[in-house]
């Protein structure tokens, strides 16, 4: 979905009018119907406070343009796991189970690994499976490297 779409849907989503979502933005009633016209796109640090009236990741606003993994164990990231900084901001690099409160919860990949082992083995995925799976992936992340 475009970003002028993403816009419109989570405004009237919210109940606001155009009016109202600028109040909250600080710019003019004009500027969103151009956003939502598909004329222009909200600069940074307003996708900033969108991302924040809407409790969505600035990636949603932007229509999803890249499919979002925690650099720490790899999952992949919705706006309703996408940790999020002290301050409200998400924090698109980490899912909140492995960064919460301004810290990330694993100091070594080989506790993160043995965290998932536990909580992800089933019947169908045993925990080896799980294991070389984790151990595979784990070292590729951004965290990690």
């Amino acid at each position: 979905m475009e970003t002028n779409n993403v816009i419109f849907e989570l405004r009237k989503k919210s109940g606001l009018s155009q009016d109202e979502l600028a109040e909250k933005v600080m710019v003019t009633r004009q500027a969103v119907s151009r956003w939502e016209n598909g004329e222009t796109v909200p600069n940074t640090e307003t996708l900033k406070l969108l991302s924040k009236v809407f409790d969505v990741s600035i990636n949603t606003l932007l229509g999803s343009p890249r499919q979002l993994i925690c650099q720490c164990c790899g999952m992949p990231l919705e706006d309703s796991t996408i940790s999020k900084e002290t301050n409200g901001d998400f924090n698109e690099d980490y899912c909140k189970w492995c960064y919460s409160g301004g810290e990330l919860k694993y100091t070594s990949k080989e506790q993160l690994i043995d965290f998932c082992v536990k909580h992800m083995a089933t019947e169908e995925w045993p925990a080896e499976q799980v294991r070389v799976h984790m151990e595979a992936v784990v070292p590729k992340l951004k965290h990690w490297k």
